[in-house]
């Protein structure tokens, strides 16, 4: 063993009575960090340096054994002033603490990752984004060394928002007296422990559930894609369990909510010789109503997970996108550029075809909209505050315009496209 892995193990040692098992897992992170930051022979000659830069506290100043100093991170509604996950925050996993007398029983503990910008850092199974390529920065919360710590813990226990495979630091957490797949439906119900916390509160906080994050029970708020019926008078609306909502002319020839997915649905595209096709974010392919299957990432390395798919005219070739703007074609479907290797603000969600198949639209979180080929801009939701993010785009005929759907189905027409409803 190294001196300095073994000063890192003494000082963790030093912690692990002290401190619960999440707190103790938090600043054996931080040590960690702090020997890999620094000279690392330089701190280990130095004794107790790396344990002063834990009790430093992301450099905040605050002393041993204040409360920004504990290893937890701060509550929500200290944050952003509301009790659930603030904006370009998303809910990366939970635990729970038994017999708090703030819930009369189990209380529930949910953790608000940042969003990532760029995926710098995600390589080989890790699952954060470098700092600088999420929206926090390391700190205490509004009262200085008497709150908990914000934006300071690359720390996951990975129960929800799964198929979001890279986050960044942990911004502040949710407490509720319900579980957290009540509150955001992605969560599983594996169960992780830290009675410690049981009684730690904030005055902003309160035992009923947090605000409703979804009002529309049909879609649950997990929808994914968009797509629009070969004569452009009707849409579909996709969810991540595989429901399709047809509205106007658009067919209903049958969707995936009752298989058993091995990995999400994340978009669905329309095949103009008839039929549509599903596809998963692992880049497995559904097809129905008599659209061909020509091929799929399915079962093959991803740098990113898929997010989006379009038909070309024929019926004969279709692109699918991942997350990271990375582009794949399949039989006529022309390569017309891509965002692969450029950064994004937001990561892409979904794309459309123009009805000559000669160009495409690829649609960011935020709306963002990135135009290739003969696909023209007609406008973006870039600008604007969304309460939900967007997640798919549906071209209008004759490249008159496009829809933006939302993860809670609200519609965004654009250009020529018309309202035509929405199950928000």
């Amino acid at each position: 063993m190294s001196l300095t892995r073994a000063m890192v193990a003494r000082t963790a040692g030093f912690l692990d009575g002290r401190l619960s098992r999440r707190s103790l897992i938090n600043r054996s992170a931080f040590v960690g960090s702090a020997v890999a930051i620094g000279a690392g022979l330089d701190l280990a000659l130095r004794p107790g340096t790396a344990y002063g830069v834990i009790c430093e506290c992301g450099n905040t100043g605050c002393g041993c054994g204040s409360t920004c100093c504990s290893g937890f991170s701060e509550f929500c509604c200290s944050v952003s002033g509301a009790n659930y996950c603030p904006e370009n925050t998303v809910m990366g996993g939970w635990w729970m603490a038994d017999n708090s007398s703030y819930c009369g029983g189990p209380r529930y503990y949910m953790d608000c990752n940042s969003t990532c910008t760029c995926d710098t850092g995600c390589s080989g199974g890790f699952a954060f984004c470098e700092p600088g390529c999420d929206h926090t920065g390391c700190g205490c919360g509004p009262q200085g060394c008497d709150s908990y710590l914000t934006g300071c813990l690359q720390f996951r226990y990975g129960q929800c928002n799964q198929d979001v495979p890279c986050m960044g630091r942990i911004v502040c957490r949710v407490v509720a007296c319900v579980p957290p797949w009540q509150v955001d439906p992605s969560c599983t119900t594996a169960v992780a422990v830290d009675n410690a916390t049981a009684e730690q509160n904030e005055p902003c906080w309160t035992p009923a559930p947090p605000a409703p994050l979804c009002g529309s029970p049909a879609t649950d708020c997990k929808v994914v894609g968009l797509a629009a019926s070969p004569a452009g008078s009707g849409y579909a609306v996709l969810t991540s369990f595989g429901r399709l909502f047809p509205y106007g002319s658009f067919p209903s020839e049958g969707d995936a909510s009752e298989l058993q997915l091995d990995a999400p649905i994340v978009a669905v595209a329309t095949c103009p010789t008839g039929g549509y096709f599903l596809v998963a974010s692992d880049g497995g392919l559904f097809d129905y109503g008599g659209a061909p299957f020509l091929g799929s990432m399915g079962g093959q390395h991803l740098d990113a997970p898929i997010v989006g798919m379009a038909a070309t005219p024929t019926g004969h070739g279709y692109w699918l996108v991942a997350a990271d703007g990375g582009i794949f074609d399949y039989g006529d479907a022309p390569f017309l550029g891509s965002m692969g290797g450029q950064h994004l603000n937001a990561p892409i969600v979904g794309m459309a075809a123009t009805p000559t198949g000669h160009g495409y639209w690829l649609v960011a979180a935020d709306g963002g909209i990135f135009d290739y080929g003969d696909a023209g801009f007609d406008g973006s939701t870039g600008a604007i505050h969304l309460n939900l993010p967007v997640v798919g785009i549906a071209a209008f005929g004759d490249d008159a315009g496009y829809w933006l759907v939302a993860r809670d189905g609200g519609i965004f027409a654009f250009g020529g496209a018309p309202f035509l409803g929405s199950p928000a």
